[in-house]
């Protein structure tokens, strides 16, 4: 298992997983549970592995909650839909991605016009050894409802964060975490800085209707970031979102 990919209990049950370019979340409720994405394809021996260290086991898993479709998040999605049938969830406006009929993505093109930079470079290197150039194909990906939800281990709730994505959400725990996804992270390899950031524009489907779904974020209550990429930050929203306002915008 990779030393990097070792669950953090950051609340009660609750457990954060720093993949090797891409985190997902297990919360724990005795022998079932739920988890937030799922790191890239090539992460698949690690994700497994972080849940049997938990002593839980794929096949009792409640549902796999997808932030937003991208290959850095669904990586075991299909695997865990066809081998253990368990649910893939993701908002209504994210189907499209989840089922390989759009492609919602950062281009070939735009990463190789970057690629002479060394931190592009080196990403660049991970994800095509990750399987990051796959793309996501669920066929059996379903639609959450906050009903559904409700009766899920963790009590996530749905925060609506399109931008990113045109289905991003992200997702208030019962603990008081945030499962923010892309729409807010703490670092990423393209980045120089670490701390409560936005992803490189060229990440973006939309990068203004992204911008405003910070103010969804900084209204709801959490006093922790649980992010897609970058570390686990315990830190009240509210000031978050705006150190991630002031952090420098990458301008190539």
């Amino acid at each position: 298992m990779n030393n990097t990919a070792l669950p953090l209990e950051c609340a009660d049950d609750v457990f954060f997983v720093e993949g090797p370019a891409s985190n997902w979340i297990i919360l724990r409720d005795g022998k079932e549970f739920t988890v937030i994405d799922s790191g890239y394809p090539g992460d698949g021996v690690d994700f497994v592995e972080s849940i049997r260290q938990l002593g839980l086991e794929p096949r009792n898993m409640a549902a796999l909650l997808v932030t937003h479709g991208h290959v850095d998040h669904t990586g075991s999605a299909r695997m865990l839909s066809e081998e253990f049938n368990i649910p893939v969830l993701s908002g209504a406006a994210e189907q499209g991605q989840m089922i390989g009929r759009d492609k919602n993505q950062v281009s070939t093109q735009q990463v190789l016009l970057r690629a002479w930079q060394p931190r592009v470079f080196r990403w660049m290197r991970h994800i095509i050894a990750a399987g990051g150039s796959k793309g996501t194909c669920v066929p059996a990906s379903g639609v959450f409802t906050n009903e559904l939800l409700a009766g899920l281990p963790g009590l996530p709730q749905a925060i609506d964060t399109a931008g990113h994505t045109p289905g991003h959400t992200a997702f208030l725990l019962a603990s008081g975490a945030l499962a923010s996804g892309d729409a807010l992270v703490t670092g990423h390899p393209l980045s120089t800085v670490t701390g409560p950031q936005r992803l490189h524009p060229m990440f973006d489907h939309d990068r203004a209707m992204a911008g405003r779904a910070l103010d969804q974020l900084q209204t709801c209550a959490a006093t922790s970031i649980l992010p897609g990429h970058g570390k686990a930050l315990r830190m009240p929203i509210a000031d978050a979102v705006q150190l991630a306002r002031r952090s420098p915008a990458p301008t190539r």
